[in-house]
C-alpha cells in the first residue's frame, strides 16, 4: 500500500515508518519537527532501504494537507500531536488547536482526496480514572487532563464521521506506555528537554545526563509500593499498527482497540531491569506522589488478539536492553 504517516519523525512515527517499509509498503511522511528530528527519517531510510519521502508540514496548514493528500494514498497513519500532560494543563488552547483542529483538517483533506482508511494513535488516557484492571475497551472513558481530552475528542470525531458517512474504516489504537527502541540502536526516543516519561529519564540517568531518577510515591497499594504501568515495546506497537492497517477492511466504521502487553511493571521493577541492561546501578530517590497519578493500570489485550491477530511479544528485559543500546550509542539523542 501507499501510506501517509503524520508525525513521521517522532518516536512512534519513525518506528512505524520503519516497519511499514520492512513490510513492503510505500511511505510518505510529514512532521512539523516541533518535537522531533529529521535525522530519524535519514536513519529509517538507511535501515529499511525502501521508498520513503518526507515533507515538513503542519496539521494546521490546510492547503499543505490537501496538496500532500493529492499524491494519492491507500491509508493514513496519524501520529502527529502534542503529548505532554503537564504542558497541556498550562496550554490547553494550544493542545486543542494543534491536536483536535489539526486532526479535523486531516480528516477533511482525506475526505476531499477520497481516502477513508485511517489508523489513529489514541491513548489509554481516554479511560481517565481507572475503575478496575485489566482495562478493556468497554471501560468508561473520561479525560482527567487537557491532553487526554484531545484524544477523546478526536476519537469522538472519528466515531461521528464513520456513523454519518459510509465507507470509513478507522482503527483507534489506544496504547499504554511505549518504551524501548529498534534493536539496531539507530532510532529511539529523544524527547526535547526534561523527559515526561519514566524510561527515557531512567536511561538518561544511566548514561549520565541526569543525576538520579525521582520515584513519585512508594506508598501505593502495589507489591512494592510504586506505581504499576503496562509497558509495551515500541516495535511491538509499530507492528500493531501494521496489523491494523492489514485488517482495516474488517473494521465497521470506527472501532477502538487496546495495544498493551497485558501486564504491569512497577517503577522499581523498571529501574532494576534497566540497571541490569546498563550493567550499573541506576540511582533513584523516593519523592512524594504526584497529583493525578493512579496506583496501577494495565491493558486487557484480548480484543487486539481477536481483531488484529496481534499480541505483544517483547518483555521488560528486551525493552530495557534495546532502550539502553539506543541511549548508549546516542547519549545526546539525534543531536549527538
Amino acid at each position: 500500500m501507499k501510506v501517509l504517516v503524520t508525525g513521521a519523525s517522532g518516536y512512534i512515527g519513525s518506528h512505524a515508518c520503519l516497519e511499514l517499509l520492512r513490510a513492503g509498503h510505500e511511505v510518505v511522511g510529514f512532521d512539523n519537527l516541533s518535537n522531533s528530528s529529521q535525522t530519524s527519517m535519514d536513519r529509517v531510510r538507511g535501515l529499511a532501504r525502501g521508498p520513503l519521502r518526507f515533507e515538513k508540514l503542519d496539521l494546521l496548514d490546510k492547503p499543505g494537507l490537501e496538496k500532500i493528500m493529492a499524491l494519492g494514498f491507500d491509508a493514513v497513519m496519524h501520529f502527529a500531536g502534542l503529548k505532554a500532560v503537564g504542558e497541556s494543563v498550562e496550554k490547553p488552547d494550544l493542545y486543542r488547536r494543534n491536536n483536535v483542529d489539526g486532526s479535523a483538517n486531516l480528516l477533511a483533506a482525506m475526505k476531499t482526496a477520497g481516502c477513508r482508511r485511517l489508523v489513529f494513535s489514541s491513548s489509554c488516557t481516554v479511560y481517565g480514572e481507572v475503575k478496575k484492571n485489566p482495562v478493556d475497551e468497554s471501560h468508561p472513558r473520561g479525560a482527567v487532563n487537557p491532553y487526554g481530552r484531545t484524544k477523546l475528542d478526536i476519537e469522538d470525531m472519528c466515531f461521528e464521521l464513520a456513523r454519518a458517512e459510509k465507507g470509513w474504516r478507522i482503527a483507534l489504537l489506544r496504547y499504554f506506555n511505549p518504551v524501548g527502541a529498534d534493536a539496531g540502536g539507530r532510532i529511539g526516543e529523544d524527547p526535547h528537554g526534561l523527559p515526561n516519561n519514566l524510561m527515557p529519564f531512567v536511561m538518561q540517568t544511566a548514561v549520565g545526563r541526569r543525576e538520579k531518577v525521582r520515584v513519585f510515591g512508594a506508598d501505593y497499594p502495589t507489591p512494592d509500593g510504586t506505581g504499576v504501568r503496562d509497558y509495551i515495546h515500541v516495535t511491538d506497537l509499530a507492528l500493531g499498527h501494521i496489523a491494523a492497517l492489514d485488517r482495516l477492511d474488517v473494521f465497521d466504521g470506527a472501532e477502538a482497540v487496546n495495544l498493551g502487553a497485558g501486564r504491569g511493571y512497577s517503577v522499581l521493577e523498571v529501574i532494576k531491569a534497566a540497571s541490569k541492561a546498563a550493567g550499573k546501578d541506576i540511582p533513584y530517590e523516593i519523592s512524594p506522589r504526584r497529583p493525578g497519578d493512579s496506583a496501577a493500570i494495565w491493558a486487557d489485550p484480548t480484543f487486539a488478539k481477536k481483531k488484529l491477530g496481534w499480541s505483544a511479544a517483547r518483555g521488560l528485559g528486551e525493552m530495557c536492553a534495546d532502550a539502553w543500546r539506543w541511549q548508549r550509542d546516542n547519549p545526546e539523542g539525534y543531536g549527538a
